[in-house]
């Protein structure tokens, strides 16, 4: 395709991508997932409990949290804690926790809770997308050690998650916004699939001008075409 962009990518090409796993080696899933210059730390634990609603219920959870570290951006942003964790974070960590738990079979983990954590280290865009791949794969590793310490029966894992931003800059459709193409974008989206290509979410929306049925579509083809890379980098660094 044409009309590069400016850090010399196509419309279609995102960001390189990487997992680095086994970040901190006490925790039983913990990746340093990079896209492009945004770098995430995700970390998976598991604790003995489940929350209330779920007591009696044979059932586990797993839940998220997302924040940035106070240097992640420029100029530092204040740190998070109790009532200043500000309603994009929250908006966040709630997509993360129900985008985990849609592909989890609960019932093989009964009793547990596995928290999630994703902290940003910098951001250049797509904090949200990069914090659901990191997450995938920590997730697994957390699960794999369950499994290998035979504290689960059955693998609770129904599929794989993928995610990334599409959007409209100048006119032209493209994946995996970097921070200086998200602030001018006329569009910003994110969609997460999973690995057999059922959508998860659809989100955002129009943010300078309206953008038809037509464009919509295109931007989902070029976002599956993405995820499935996506995937493909997350079984290359699940294989390792």
């Amino acid at each position: 395709m044409s009309n590069p962009r400016l850090d010399g990518r196509a419309v279609d090409e995102a960001r390189p991508l990487s997992f680095a796993r086994r970040w901190i080696p006490e925790v039983p899933g913990s990746v340093l997932v990079q896209a492009g210059r945004t770098r995430v730390l995700c970390t998976a634990s598991v604790v003995d409990g489940v929350p209330p609603f779920l007591q009696n219920s044979k059932e586990g959870w797993v839940t998220a949290e997302y924040s940035m570290l106070p240097a992640a951006t420029s100029p530092r942003r204040q740190r998070e804690r109790g009532p200043r964790v500000d309603g994009r974070s929250v908006e966040i960590q709630r997509l993360i926790g129900r985008t985990l738990r849609s592909v989890v079979d609960r019932s093989a983990i009964p009793g547990r809770t596995i928290w999630v954590d994703c902290d940003v280290i910098y951001a250049d865009g797509g904090t949200r997308t990069t914090s659901i791949n990191g997450a995938y794969v920590a997730l697994h590793d957390a699960l794999t050690t369950l499994k290998e310490r035979k504290q689960i029966k059955n693998w609770p894992l129904r599929d794989s998650i993928q995610a990334t931003s599409i959007g409209v800059v100048d006119g032209q459709s493209m994946v995996d916004l970097s921070y200086y193409e998200d602030s001018s974008a006329d569009v910003d989206m994110n969609l997460v699939m999973t690995g057999s290509g059922q959508i998860i979410e659809v989100s955002g929306g129009a943010e300078r001008s309206t953008f038809s049925v037509e464009q919509m579509g295109g931007m989902v083809e070029l976002a599956q075409v993405t995820c499935a890379r996506v995937a493909e980098a997350q079984r290359f660094a699940l294989a390792q």
